[in-house]
């Protein structure tokens, strides 16, 4: 081979890795960011990284853009293996235009999501950009809908991960949007739509970017993130542990780590349930009790915390677990919490994730707001993400399952394959207290002692109603088990399921209630 030619190849990649120059690099060092290439290095397994489109360049002649021009346009893109298994990703590189997306920046990135649909691996994006780019105007609008279409696409089909780590603004934001898990790092990075510029413009709001859209308000306001991270590498580490528990695509079942059968009884879920049926308990002592050790990787965490999601291994397999929250609002249903939880069920569902649900829900939170704001569409949702999955679906109720709440809570009725219920559970229409104060009103307004007599009608559909025998002389509930039975029943019953198939009728898709 001709040396002179193998020295131009070796120059150009030389020139592809310093992205923007030593002088941007240290900048965006000092903002305590790392660059597009080290991001890639932490997230991949050592010296697994391949990456492709290296040499490729804008095409822009406008506003002088010819006389400035770098090798890989401003994305890194490739492929490599996270523990083992392939993964496709893009890195956007801030130091070239700030990062910002070109027609040829964007083709690269549609380039990657092609290869991973047409190949069945997941796809990582490390967001860190201005926008699109403005010296090529529709080019790099265009640019942005290719990959949103691949987007959609490619959901349902393989595991999709977004994580912020700079600016994502304007038309940017959809991208991530419709990906199957956001990741934003605090301080460093920042989503929306408009920024506060134009909104104090507009309304007259003053406010920080921060406020509008960092890590911390989209973790806790808006739910648009499903992770705020401390630093860029606890992001990369939280990327590495998602994808752990995740298929390859949407053929593959849930991964299933080795697992030795030891003793599954869990006696501290005996002394769990406090004697108070109103007092409050935290639903996460019980999903450490039942599954693995350590295994549980909490989704959306400070967002509509009444309801508790994330993902777990029961005997060394991948599940998805959904739990009402005693410990904050009662553990009610309400806007966010159903939408939170109905989003995370479709996505388990897409890719064969089994389903584990622990209910306790007194109802749906009530008031104008909750009415104003849709609770009627929003917990729809809830409902239609539990009845349209497939994959196997368990229920345990380890306290109040009472009217519509409990219906949606993943009933036998909504096509649940097991459900079983403590002896602590209450399966009725409502407490008992509203119940006999409707059922016996005149008996309690005609009584010499109306608050006695309150009293005695709903001890007497306690006894009746607020218990689980009469769900299970129905055969509502399968079995009434003992809290520390729950890990070995659970793990039989999983094993049982692990073949299901289920023929829905032919259809294009769902109308899920919007």
């Amino acid at each position: 081979m001709n040396k002179q030619k193998v020295n131009v190849l070796q120059e150009k990649r030389e020139q592809a890795l310093k992205g923007g120059g030593e002088d941007r690099i240290a900048a965006q060092h000092k903002k305590g960011k790392l660059t597009a290439r080290e991001r890639l290095h932490f997230l991949l397994d050592e010296g697994s990284f391949e990456e492709i489109g290296m040499l490729v360049t804008h095409r822009s002649t406008d506003f002088g853009m010819e006389k400035e021009v770098y090798p890989g346009d401003g994305v890194v893109t490739g492929y490599g293996t996270v523990a083992g298994r392939l993964v496709y990703v893009y890195s956007q590189d801030f130091t070239v235009f700030g990062g910002s997306l070109s027609e040829t920046h964007a083709e690269k990135i549609c380039k990657i999501m092609e290869l991973a649909m047409k190949n069945g691996a997941p796809i990582v994006g490390l967001n860190d950009s201005g926008g699109a780019r403005i010296q090529e105007g529709v080019v790099s609008l265009g640019g942005y809908a290719d990959i949103f279409y691949r987007n959609t696409m490619a959901s349902g089909v393989v595991p999709q991960i977004s994580a912020i780590m700079g600016p994502c603004a304007g038309g940017a934001v959809y991208s991530p949007a419709i990906t199957d898990f956001i990741l934003m790092v605090e301080n460093t990075s920042y989503m929306f739509v408009t920024g506060p510029n134009v909104v104090k413009t507009v309304t007259h709001e003053q406010v920080t970017s921060e406020e509008l859209g960092g890590a911390v308000t989209h973790a806790t306001k808006s739910g648009v993130t499903h992770f705020a991270c401390g630093n860029e590498i606890e992001a990369i580490s939280q990327i590495r542990a998602l994808l752990s528990y995740m298929p390859q695509n949407c053929e593959e079942p849930a991964p299933s780590l080795p697992y030795q059968t030891a003793d599954e009884l869990r006696p501290k879920l005996d002394q769990i349930m406090p004697e108070n049926a109103s007092q409050p308990y935290d639903i996460r002592e019980v999903i450490d009790e039942v599954i693995d050790e350590g295994s549980f990787l909490e989704v959306h965490k400070d967002f509509a915390e009444n309801i508790v999601v994330g993902f777990a291994r029961l005997a060394g397999r991948s599940i998805g677990i959904i739990a009402n929250q005693p410990a904050f609002l009662a553990g009610v249903l309400d806007i966010h919490s159903s939408t939170k939880a109905a989003r995370f069920i479709r996505f388990c569902d897409c890719f064969n994730i089994p389903l584990l649900v622990f209910e306790d829900v007194p109802g749906f939170l009530p008031g104008t707001d909750q009415e104003w704001n849709a609770i009627i569409t929003n917990g729809a949702k809830l409902l239609f993400a539990f009845s349209e999955a497939t994959v196997p679906r368990i229920t345990v109720i380890t306290r109040k399952a009472y009217g519509g709440a409990y219906d949606v809570m993943n009933s036998k009725h909504i096509g649940a394959d097991m459900n079983y219920a403590w002896p602590s559970a209450e399966i009725a229409v409502m407490g008992a207290k509203g119940a006999a104060e409707i059922i016996f009103k005149r008996e309690i307004s005609a009584a010499e002692d109306p608050n006695a007599k309150w009293l005695e009608k709903e001890k007497q559909y306690s006894e009746i109603f607020a218990n689980p025998y009469r769900a299970a002389e129905r055969g509502f509930i399968d079995e009434v088990i003992e809290p520390s039975q729950t890990r070995l029943k659970l793990i039989k019953a999983f094993k049982m399921l692990e073949n299901k198939v289920v023929n829905n009728p032919r259809k294009k898709h769902g109308n899920i209630p919007l």
